[in-house]
């Protein structure tokens, strides 16, 4: 999906990812950003494991959510922000590996309602391993929240 309506699209999701506090904690980088795709990595670290020693659920599952909800901002009008309203994830298989990487790409842009897709795998001597499977649905706002920084 190539329709941004928005030039300036790539800054204001890099302006925007800069600013979420729990992408920072958790380690996560932005990798890719395109019209309707977004790329994020995070490499694996024990303190965000669970009891097994795999990557928590709740970790793989927000860079997931942040990958879809930047996704459906690509393709936004200017001005305006997201919220995801919905998701559906599946796990697939224990996150181990040396790296989370999390795609997410929007299905349908709506002016209010935008459906993303999502998949998390995990990369170990490079390879990639799918460990989660998003949908996601993404609600435009119409004033764009300040960035808290």
């Amino acid at each position: 999906m190539t329709d941004a309506r928005n030039p300036g699209f790539e800054e204001v999701v890099r302006e925007s990812f800069a600013a979420q506090h729990l992408m920072a904690t958790i380690g996560a980088r932005l990798e890719r950003v395109a019209a309707g795709e977004i790329e994020i990595r995070l490499p694996f670290r024990r303190d965000l494991t669970q009891q097994h020693g795999f990557l928590h659920a709740g970790v793989v599952t927000s860079a997931m959510d942040s990958a879809c909800g930047y996704a459906a901002l690509s393709l936004m009008p200017e001005g305006v922000g997201v919220l995801t309203i919905e998701f559906k994830i599946n796990l697939l298989a224990p996150a181990r590996g040396e790296e989370l990487i999390a795609r997410g790409w929007v299905i349908r842009s709506g002016r209010t309602i935008t459906v993303c897709q999502g998949e998390a795998c995990m990369l170990s001597e490079g390879t990639e391993t799918p460990v989660a499977t998003m949908l996601a649905t993404i609600m435009t706002i119409r004033e764009r929240p300040e960035i808290v920084g």
